[in-house]
């Protein structure tokens, strides 16, 4: 089956983690540096991994508000995502992976509320959706 697609976007990477990533808009355009713990000199630009950690967090954060939605819940405006996005070798020694820890702070929402919400956002998030088989996505409610 064939799903709908409600918005399609693309982005451009030049010069790989030492260069620049721009969005077909132009208003995503930022400079890539590779971190020192990578090899890189470090510096003012961002990483694929900072920019991944930024897009689950807010997708995460979208996906619990619709399914709050639904359940008739507010979610309130202090609610926070936040993604811990960690890279290193595979241990089949074939290239790189992915570490990735989520934590969600809900406050005003009970334990058992808040729990709920995560794991049921956990089902409708696309980045998660994306991830699920691949990488083990730790959920912290904080």
């Amino acid at each position: 089956m064939i799903m709908p697609i409600l918005y399609t976007t693309s982005a451009t990477a030049t010069g790989g983690r030492e260069g620049q990533a721009k969005s077909v808009d132009g208003i995503l355009d930022v400079k890539l540096t590779t971190p020192k713990e990578l090899g890189g000199a470090g510096g003012n630009g961002t990483n694929p991994e900072q920019l991944f950690a930024a897009g689950y967090s807010a997708c995460f954060l979208g996906a619990l508000k619709f399914v709050a939605g639904k359940a008739k819940v507010k979610v309130p405006e202090n609610a926070t995502v936040s993604a811990q996005v960690g890279i290193g070798p595979r241990e089949d020694g074939t290239g790189f992976g992915l570490d990735v820890a989520l934590t969600i702070t809900l406050p005003g929402i009970d334990a058992e509320t808040a729990n709920s919400l995560v794991q049921q956002a956990h089902i409708v998030c696309p980045y998660s959706h994306a991830t699920r088989g691949n990488l083990d996505v730790r959920l912290n409610v904080a």
